[in-house]
């Protein structure tokens, strides 16, 4: 039986057969798609043995059968083959090959899914007798793994799935500083998750969603599955990654767009933006130079592009609140998705680095905006430092809500006390009862119409309190965490020095009796 624990055991031989010899920013690409293709191979293979088993000899009923199944496979494109074929010294070409199939065969669901990877780059692997060895090592990493479903209902259909992601985690974490281009850590993405609430029918979008986790985590939240997913993302291969997580988590008609979500935005419908009941993301914090996607389209003698577009031309007027500034794009995105956002039961949920709370000039102007014009905000939770790979200055949650009506708070939550995460190696670490407390809290101040907050941890704002703040948002102007010292009792003080002092006279003069004695 295929456990979590066997698939990540084969991942880790798996990361032993690249160490050393290529980045593992460009292996994980590798080691996932391998483990894509022996999932393919082998539920394809115990699919097939099932129809085998019901039909016999039959071919032609086996083979329509097939045809109904989730995706299609050749024999040339299998696991197996590739694995016969280890030896071979174009084993790189045939491996290019038969995820080219893979793509023609499935392209509805699969297409484009491996056009950033090349496993005959002798770029990556070098020539071809280092090149041969080390795909020849991957592809016996992979052999003992039976990927196939299990046949109890009972062994959890995401296990491999899951253990995909723990993977993607931990190339997040050796990846460094890039790590947190592609990955969001679980618990922060189940925190974020929670508290949109996804509900059965909802569209969920993350516009800059990564390897998917994000999405995935929303999606859970949803126990019938009844949801429809979209997301977009401008890397190829976190792309690509994203593509694969959702395929083995069984999301296969998710809609994950490819490119600049600000200057080209997937979620286009009748020239209009697409509304989302229902949206989650970690845009990167204060992307520098956000603006630079925006061209006319005119290009010079030499086809570089000619003249820049500015934002405030933006078809889909989503800057019209205000241009955020060229080297810091967190409010781009925040108006992207607020744009996105379902007029009347929209729930958003972004994070952010702590300086869309307090900076002015243009990004003040636009936070005045979002809150005194159009009252969206709900909430503002403060998370502890260090949480994510890359970035350790402390971020936060904001919680939009286009279903607010007259309500005139908002809840500021400071979870980044000590008592609120565990501390980690290299990455401070969210909880479970961490995650709970927080979930309580903003269920309680949705529920609770003379809830105040808690003390030194949450405190529920008027939005006159805010206007008196001139709309700066930094948490410990709302949740005031200072601790007392205790007084000192002076007197008390100078009796225990009196009392030390007389205990050392004591222990002094017994030294002294004592040296005498022996002549010291």
């Amino acid at each position: 039986m295929t456990t979590k624990q066997n698939i990540e055991k084969a991942l880790w031989n798996a990361c032993d057969s690249f160490r050393g010899k290529i980045d593992s920013s460009r292996y994980k690409d590798y080691i996932l798609s391998m483990l894509f293709v022996k999932y393919l191979s082998d539920v394809y293979a115990h699919t097939r043995q099932k129809y085998v088993t019901q039909y016999g000899t039959d071919e032609e009923r086996i083979t329509r059968a097939m045809r109904r199944e989730r995706f299609v496979m050749d024999e040339t494109s299998t696991f197996d083959y590739l694995y016969a074929n280890r030896n071979d010294v174009a084993i790189g070409e045939k491996i290019n090959v038969a995820l080219a199939n893979i793509e023609k065969n499935n392209s509805a669901k699969l297409h484009n899914v491996f056009r950033a990877i090349d496993f005959n780059s002798t770029v990556d692997f070098g020539e071809t007798r280092e090149k041969n060895a080390i795909l020849k090592n991957l592809l016996e990493d992979f052999k003992d793994l039976d990927l196939a479903p299990d046949p109890d209902p009972a062994v959890d259909a995401d296990i491999i799935g899951d253990a995909y992601e723990y993977m993607i985690a931990n190339f997040a974490s050796d990846a460094g500083k890039k790590g947190g281009e592609f990955y969001t850590p679980a618990m922060v993405s189940d925190l974020v998750a929670r508290l949109v609430a996804p509900r059965e029918n909802d569209r969920i979008y993350d516009a800059t969603c990564g390897s998917g986790g994000l999405l995935l985590k929303a999606y859970k939240q949803v126990p019938s599955k009844k949801v429809a997913i979209y997301g977009q993302e401008q890397n190829m291969q976190t792309w690509a990654l994203c593509r694969m997580n959702m395929f083995l988590h069984n999301v296969d008609d998710a809609t994950i767009w490819q490119g600049d979500t600000l200057a080209h935005p997937g979620n286009i419908r009748d020239d209009k933006l697409m509304k989302f009941q229902c949206i989650v993301a970690n845009p990167p914090f204060s992307l520098d130079k956000w603006d630079s996607g925006f061209l006319s389209g005119a290009v010079d003698e030499k086809g570089k592009p000619k003249e820049k577009m500015s934002a405030e031309l933006d078809p889909f007027r989503r800057f019209d609140w205000g241009i955020p500034p060229t080297s810091k794009g967190d409010y781009a995105f925040v108006m992207h998705m607020l744009h996105s956002l379902d007029d009347s039961t929209g729930r958003m949920g972004i994070i952010l680095p702590h300086g869309v709370l307090f900076r002015g000039a243009g990004e003040g102007k636009i936070r005045r905006t979002i809150i005194e014009n159009f009252n969206f905000l709900d909430a503002v939770i403060g998370l502890p430092a260090n949480l994510f790979y890359g970035a350790g200055i402390p971020a936060c949650i904001l919680i939009f809500r286009k279903d607010r009506g007259t309500n005139n708070r908002v809840l500021f939550v400071d979870a980044s006390g000590e008592d609120h995460y565990e501390k980690g190696k290299n990455q401070n670490i969210l909880r479970e009862r961490d995650v709970q407390k927080i979930v309580d809290t903003y269920v309680r101040y949705k529920t609770d119409i003379h809830y105040t907050g808690e003390d030194k941890y949450s405190h529920v704002a008027t939005l006159d309190e805010i206007k008196e703040n001139d709309y700066n948002l930094n948490i410990p102007r709302y949740v005031d965490t200072f601790e007392e010292e205790e007084l000192i009792d002076i007197d008390e003080v100078k009796q225990n020095i009196a009392s030390i002092e007389a205990e050392l006279a004591e222990v002094q003069g017994l030294m002294k009796k004592y040296m005498e004695e022996l002549g010291i």
